[in-house]
């Protein structure tokens, strides 16, 4: 039996010491910084997504320098996002100087029992509940000025982190090339051309997880727009567009869009409002257990199950934000995982493009039967060789 060296046990045990310290500082840095790194991870996945228009701007354009065609895709994203908040914006103010106008004749209409909010009100007693629950109630709104300020506090930060992220994701697009020129660097040139392959299939399956989930977006929208439109909803195009908006958020979007649905056609009548919850139970069994499948089984390369279990787990773990990225990690995943399956760099030059360098043999070679034969020379070379060169 061999003694026991103390020393290596103290310096295992101080080894283990300093990777559990280090992994704690770790996780509680992440945590303290967990805003900042989602507005990173945000930033990224718009990075990878905006980067290959900005790479099309620049093919085209040969004039147009790497920053210049950043700036001319992120201002018309930027165009883009304005328009939707000004499509949504300008409307809602108009109807609410309307609203303010015609409050008090709402109000007589509702205590009278006339039209479809009076009739709602009356049908189910809402007037004897204000009535009777009128302390209660003016306590609640003696209370809201702390919940406002954090609205507004809310908001702000809402709005700084937009910019952060906009000016993370701009930096992004126009350094990419020179860190991943950079990155791969350090890697021997069979493993550079691996992790550019690996790469560039991430960002693939990013833009095709956009592009399918744009897909769902528009047809739900569509669809909402035809049945509001049928049943007379007003603002028929302005709900199904917020609805669509918010179909882009998966499994739990078409939800949030149907709240404002279905409250629009309440308006209109109790059987309206009826048919449009009908509707949305149904589209979003739809479209959560055949259209999100189907479409990102074909863009993101998933298998529908996959892309079932990725969104449900992303759900648990952090919420909306891991609704947007479970179907882009499920895929990135599967890549890597992929990759590795197929063995070390060396195993794969073939696919690469890539051969092995010759070993170098010293001394005589074999005969190698593949090897062309020898030229013989000619007739002409044999004469000169045989005849006597005169002195």
């Amino acid at each position: 039996m061999q003694p026991v060296d103390n020393r290596t046990i103290a310096r295992y045990t101080m080894v283990v010491i300093g990777l559990v310290l280090a992994t704690v500082l770790l996780l509680l840095l992440v945590y303290q910084t967990r805003q900042v790194l989602t507005w990173i991870v945000i930033a990224a996945f718009f990075a990878v997504a905006l980067h290959p228009a900005v790479s099309w701007v620049e093919r085209r354009a040969r004039w147009c320098r790497r920053w210049l065609a950043t700036l001319i895709v992120f201002l018309l994203a930027f165009a883009f996002i304005g328009a939707l908040i000004t499509v949504f914006v300008v409307p809602l103010a108009r109807e609410g100087a309307q609203l303010a106008a015609d409050l008090p004749k709402l109000i007589t209409d509702v205590r009278a029992g006339r039209g479809p909010i009076g009739g709602m009100a009356q049908r189910f007693h809402v007037l004897d509940y204000l009535q009777s629950h009128s302390e209660q109630l003016r306590g609640y709104a003696a209370g809201l000025g702390a919940p406002t300020l954090a609205v507004l506090r809310s908001a702000a930060t809402s709005v700084a982190a937009a910019v952060t992220i906009f000016v993370l994701a701009y930096l992004m697009v126009l350094e990419a090339p020179k860190v991943v020129d950079g990155f791969v660097g350090l890697f021997t040139p069979q493993r550079a051309v691996r992790i550019r392959r690996v790469g560039g299939d991430c960002a693939k399956t990013v833009t095709g997880y956009l592009t399918g989930n744009l897909l769902i977006s528009v047809i739900c929208g569509l669809l909402t727009y035809a049945v509001l439109a049928i049943l007379g909803v007003p603002f028929a195009g302005l709900i199904a567009l917020f609805v669509g908006l918010a179909d882009l958020i998966p499994l739990v979007g078409a939800t949030l869009g149907a709240l404002v649905g279905v409250a629009a056609a309440f308006t209109q009548s109790v059987t309206a409002g009826i048919v449009v919850i009908v509707f949305f139970v149904v589209y979003q069994q739809v479209e959560n257990h055949l259209l999100q499948p189907l479409i990102f089984a074909r863009t993101v390369k998933l298998n529908p199950l996959t892309v079932l279990l990725a969104i449900l787990i992303g759900v648990n773990l952090a919420g909306i934000l891991g609704a947007l990225l479970a179907i882009p990690v499920a895929g990135i995943i599967q890549i890597i995982a992929r990759d590795i399956r197929r063995g070390p760099p060396e195993a794969n030059l073939a696919a690469d493009g890539l051969h092995p360098p010759l070993p170098h043999v010293d001394g005589p070679v074999s005969a190698d039967h593949s090897a062309p034969p020898p030229e013989h020379p000619t007739s002409d070379d044999q004469r000169s060789s045989s005849t006597p060169v005169d002195p």
